[in-house]
């Protein structure tokens, strides 16, 4: 009798999942990818609802995502990040995924999907926004924002401590960099009155710098944060403030 996926080993789990890349190749879609940044190589064009299938079956395995990252396969990095145990990752294991990113959406999910998760997210988000390394910054970053969507109930204080993070680095012309940073900003000022008033200072006093980046960053995020639709949204999802 054929094991149910749950009960099977991790090298035959990792067998059946790379079985499952082959059969849904999309050089095409790979093609697409590559349009927009990512790398071919090791990449077979599958999308993030088919890899969100896949995981769903193979279940949480930390050992088998530590497999599926050692690959360095494109979207086994991925859906490492959608099996990965939060509890279970060592800070060390952490920082050296996080050197180990050469895409900016593995990047995007690995953040989204597991790294915002663990008790290491927002002292990581401090720590990697100091660094040089593209992607590792862009992490921080994203970090930033991911945890401004998904932490309900954190405090606006643990928020504002990344305003002065986010002036110092809009600098930084990389565009991997510059939209992260952006991003992160606009994600802050969403959340409730008090972060938006904040964030829209904030996005104001980045636009007095002397730096294309930085320009781009205010202008962007000004336009969304002033506009009417977040501003009339704003009171509806208010969120409470130790202020």
């Amino acid at each position: 009798m054929k094991k149910s996926l749950p009960n099977r080993s991790n090298k035959e789990l990792m067998e059946w999942i790379l079985a499952t890349f082959e059969s849904c190749r999309n050089p095409e879609a790979v093609l697409g990818m590559a349009r927009y940044g990512i790398s071919p190589e090791k990449t077979y064009g599958i999308s993030i609802p088919r890899l969100r299938k896949i995981a769903r079956e193979v279940r949480r395995n930390h050992q088998l995502a530590i497999l599926l990252w050692d690959s360095g396969i494109h979207e086994a990095r991925i859906l490492a990040s959608m099996i990965a145990v939060p509890s279970e990752l060592t800070e060390e294991q952490m920082d050296s995924w996080v050197r180990d990113l050469d895409s900016w959406d593995v990047c995007d999910q690995c953040c989204n999907n597991f790294f915002r998760k663990t008790p290491f997210a927002w002292d990581k988000a401090l720590e990697w926004s100091r660094q040089q390394e593209e992607l590792v910054k862009r992490a921080g970053f994203v970090l930033m924002a991911t945890l401004a969507v998904h932490e309900n109930k954190e405090p606006d204080e643990r928020f504002v401590r990344f305003f002065s993070i986010i002036k110092r680095e809009s600098s930084d012309e990389r565009n991997f960099v510059r939209k992260a940073v952006n991003w992160a900003l606009r994600q802050i000022g969403k959340r409730n009155v008090v972060l938006n008033r904040a964030a829209i200072e904030c996005a104001e006093r980045i636009r007095n710098m002397d730096s294309k980046a930085a320009r781009w960053i205010a202008a962007d995020a000004l336009r969304e944060l002033t506009s009417e639709a977040v501003q009339r949204r704003i009171p509806e999802v208010r969120r409470p403030s130790l202020r």
